[in-house]
């Protein structure tokens, strides 16, 4: 038998009305929603479950929400007694892998992520920043590209590096319109502008970061229980000090997911569950290795329908 990694959705999977069947149906999982309302001090569940969709895309509701929902689902899930070997999430869902390794409390997760969200929108000025997402493209090329234009027009950079193929970039609104401009002169097929309310990733965040770090400075971590694997380097972290130093890092660097998938690989896992809302994480980690079984628990179906 090969090894289980659990791993967990970062913003972009959020959905009106996501987690409600969990909610209704297992205590544990509506626990986990009412800890949240209790901690932030308002009805988080409204706006998960009502809507309207434009506040839960505010990225300070939409960080809190996803990582709920996907605690909410790994606690209906546990009862199946899966353990996994290892622990990894994108951006935001690496506090979801926290939480679930026993490094935060839930409710201390939950409150930061609701400041992480906070803050990155607060980093830079509306409509001075953008995103968007190159497909086709090779990483190196890219890069020099984004360096190039950086040099010139406005910083631009590699933000999430998802699947061979799918690279997000990140930077000033100058820098990636030159992106999208330019990227058919190395090789991508589509450059296509991202909807996020800020150039997250990128070294613009890093007012943002700074902030963070006096959050995560008075919280208390404890030694992880199942290695996490940082998106900051793609490599397992379990000690306190070196997972908030990466916490902060986050802020500002590219999301080595590609290399998070192919190192979990390369230790023998062949199972990904992936716990949260939606199943992207499904598509990127099969674009790495089209072998590997993947599961999306996402609904109250598929926790109850789970199999190995």
């Amino acid at each position: 038998m090969g090894k289980i990694a659990f791993v967990f959705p970062g913003q972009g999977a959020q959905a009106v009305g996501m987690g409600k069947d969990v909610y209704d149906s297992h205590e544990g999982a509506r626990r986990v929603y009412d800890e949240a309302d209790a901690a932030l001090g308002f009805k988080l569940t409204d706006i998960v479950f009502g809507g309207p969709e434009e506040t839960l895309k505010m990225t300070a509701y939409t960080q809190p929400a996803l990582l709920t929902t996907s605690l909410a689902l790994y606690e209906a899930f546990r009862m199946k007694g899966v353990q996994p070997d290892y622990v990894a999430g994108h951006s935001l869902g690496e506090y979801s892998a926290l939480a679930v390794a026993g490094v935060l409390s839930y409710e201390d997760a939950v409150r930061t992520v609701r400041a992480r969200g906070e803050l990155m929108e607060q980093a830079v000025p509306g409509g001075q920043g953008a995103m968007a997402a190159v497909l086709g493209a090779e990483r190196g090329a890219l890069a020099e590209l984004c360096a190039k234009i950086s040099g010139t027009v406005g910083a631009v950079e590699l933000a999430n590096v998802n699947c061979p193929g799918q690279i997000v970039v990140s930077g000033t609104k100058e820098g990636v319109q030159a992106v999208v401009e330019m990227g058919k002169e190395i090789g991508a097929k589509r450059v296509i502008p991202l909807e996020v309310s800020g150039p997250f990733h990128s070294s613009l965040m890093k007012p943002a970061a700074e902030k963070l770090g006096g959050v995560l400075e008075g919280l208390a971590m404890k030694t992880a229980s199942v290695p996490v694997v940082a998106n900051v380097h793609a490599r397992p972290v379990t000690e306190p000090e070196e997972i908030r130093r990466l916490l902060v890092e986050q802020v500002y660097s590219p999301v080595l997911w590609e290399d998070t998938v192919a190192w979990l690989i390369a230790q023998g896992v062949d199972t990904f569950v992936e716990i949260g809302s939606g199943s992207v994480l499904a598509g990127l980690i099969k674009k790495v290795d089209k072998t590997v079984k993947v599961i999306s628990v996402n609904s109250k179906d598929a926790v109850e329908g789970f199999s190995l």
